[in-house]
């Protein structure tokens, strides 16, 4: 008669504060949590027609940020700029060839569904848009012995995001819907789009204010201070708030208004000598909420 031994039993270790941190790093620093809100958004424009968003589109919309901010993040004259290193920046000098491998498979995989869907009847609207995010980073003339890119010159950066950020989450939607760029919903939508993004990239000037000024880069916060800055963010989102979309419930408009709220919040507390975290994923995660609000309505509330 045999006797049954008891046996112990095996848990999976708990994740470390070291091994969490350091995936949340990851998620962060690659863009990978900024290309998910870049995804959200289009959904949520989707929704708003009350159609779910095709998977090559947006797989293409999330590789193509992908490409784009690690791109930015890799160029050689942003690793010689003499600033201070933040966590987030030393973190990217360290990853550096990881980053600029996932920048040429996100691009090969948004260009083969680029191609694949046929895109290229609108080479031409979507180029424009390659072009501004490529310049925004990249030198392209020499003032006063410095190569400035697009985000260089006074005043514009914030302006130049929001455009292509509001173009590319409500615009290409509305592309692939057939609905003409100029039919008043449309606007309504781009606009509240645009000034829903300009405010949140008013954070990020915030956020760079002191190294903005020491390589000469003039941005709001430099020119006008970082508390007018702020009430220039915050306007920005009442206009958004007031942009209603006509035929739309009022039970939505309320729901509608949280990612707001929570966009006011983040402007209002920032300060560049916040985590990296702060700006990293709270003020770039209002995004992927407002895309969860409009699942939730669009699911839940008829």
């Amino acid at each position: 008669m045999s006797s049954a031994r008891p046996t112990a039993s095996v848990s999976a270790p708990l994740p470390t504060p070291s091994r969490v941190r350091s995936t949340l790093d990851a998620v962060l620093y690659s863009s990978t949590w900024l290309a998910l809100a870049a995804l959200g958004l289009t959904w949520a424009t989707f929704l708003f027609w009350q159609v779910q968003i095709p998977w090559r589109l947006g797989t293409m919309i999330f590789t193509a940020t992908l490409f784009l901010y690690n791109l930015d993040s890799v160029l050689p004259y942003k690793h010689s700029q003499p600033v201070a290193l933040s966590g987030r920046k030393s973190w990217m000098r360290t990853h550096r060839r990881s980053l600029f491998l996932l920048a040429m498979v996100a691009l090969a995989v948004a260009g083969s569904l680029f191609l694949w869907d046929g895109w290229q009847h609108l080479i031409g609207f979507i180029g424009h848009l390659a072009v501004i995010s490529l310049l925004y980073s990249l030198p392209i003339v020499k003032v006063h012995g410095r190569w400035w890119a697009l985000r260089d010159f006074p005043l514009l950066k914030v302006f130049l995001i929001a455009y292509v950020w509001a173009a590319v989450t409500v615009w290409i939607p509305a592309l692939y819907l057939h609905r003409p760029l100029l039919e008043p919903v449309v606007l309504v939508l781009f606009a509240r789009r645009f000034l829903f993004i300009l405010a949140l990239a008013f954070v990020f000037d915030i956020r760079d204010y002191s190294k903005d000024r020491l390589i000469g880069t003039r941005t709001f916060p430099g020119v006008f201070g970082v508390r007018a800055t702020k009430l220039v963010a915050l306007a920005a989102l009442v206009g958004a708030a007031l942009l209603v979309p006509i035929g739309m419930p009022v039970h939505h408009q309320t729901v509608y208004l949280l990612p707001l709220l929570l966009a006011a919040g983040v402007i209002w507390f920032a300060d560049e000598s916040r985590s990296d975290y702060y700006f990293a994923l709270l003020a770039d995660g209002v995004m992927v909420v407002q895309f969860l609000v409009v699942w939730v309505a669009s699911m839940f509330l008829v």
